[in-house]
């Protein structure tokens, strides 16, 4: 089992009654830094919640850069920087790598599906991602 999750049993197929409450503190994407209630307190989210910021975190580290993470965490977006693919060839290795980031996460049971739209004329590309996670599914 990856160190991410040290405490949990590889050998188990993982549910909600076998794994702690997943947790993590809300983070704000565009400003980039944690969420705080009135009180100056960080705000701590539970279940799917949680797990989209690990998601939304997890794909925008640059895998085999920071020694504070292990190998399997991140993803490697550097590949695609100059090297020249065909669409097709792009999207499959695209899908390819999220899903390698994404289900290093015991919490998440399957990817059921990913799509892609192009946006702003084709220069930008919306992805879309549904999964199943030990609480239920989810989408983002």
């Amino acid at each position: 089992m990856s160190s991410e999750f040290p405490f949990v049993n590889s050998a188990t197929t993982a549910t909600a009654e076998s794994l702690p409450m997943f947790r993590e503190y809300a983070w704000d994407f565009d400003e980039n830094h944690f969420i705080f209630d009135g009180n100056g307190n960080m705000i701590l989210l539970e279940g799917n919640d949680a797990l989209k910021v690990w998601i939304v975190k997890a794909l925008r580290t640059e895998r085999f850069s920071f020694l504070a993470y292990t190998w399997r965490y991140g993803m490697e977006m550097h590949k695609f920087i100059g090297k020249i693919m065909g669409v097709k060839e792009r999207r499959s290795e695209l899908r390819r790598m999220l899903t390698e980031c994404i289900m290093v996460n015991p919490y998440i049971k399957s990817i059921d599906e990913i799509s892609f739209t192009e946006t702003n004329n084709g220069k930008d590309l919306a992805i879309n991602i549904y999964l199943t996670t030990i609480y239920g599914k989810m989408a983002f």
